[in-house]
């Protein structure tokens, strides 16, 4: 779902941008490398153009803002935010949808 996510995306012409990550606490953001797309309007979930899933929350570092960080893909759920407090639970299929609806609005 993620990989055909990232294929229409490319597909479609939309905008890439570098991923930065924020740490658990804190404002910064840290840059990835990785370029891809916000899923979250909170930039809290990515994919990156290799249709690899991403969450951006990281343990803070020190230096993070200026040497980067480095992503570990993570299995994507079929349900994103099932169990959180602001239970803003979306079906993964669902928020790639939406994601590719909102192409023509920006990131």
């Amino acid at each position: 779902m993620v990989e055909a996510f990232a294929a229409e995306a490319t597909a479609r012409g939309l905008p890439t941008s570098e991923l930065t990550a924020r740490p658990w606490s804190g404002r910064a953001r840290y840059p990835t490398g990785v370029t891809g797309w916000y899923l979250r309007n909170d930039r809290s979930l990515g994919v990156g153009v290799d249709g690899v899933y991403y969450v951006l929350t990281v343990p803070p570092r020190r230096l993070g803002r200026w040497r980067g960080v480095r992503l570990e893909p993570s299995p994507p759920p079929l349900q994103v935010g099932e169990g959180a407090r602001d239970s803003e639970s979306v079906a993964l299929e669902t928020l790639l949808a939406i994601r590719l609806e909102r192409a023509d609005d920006g990131p």
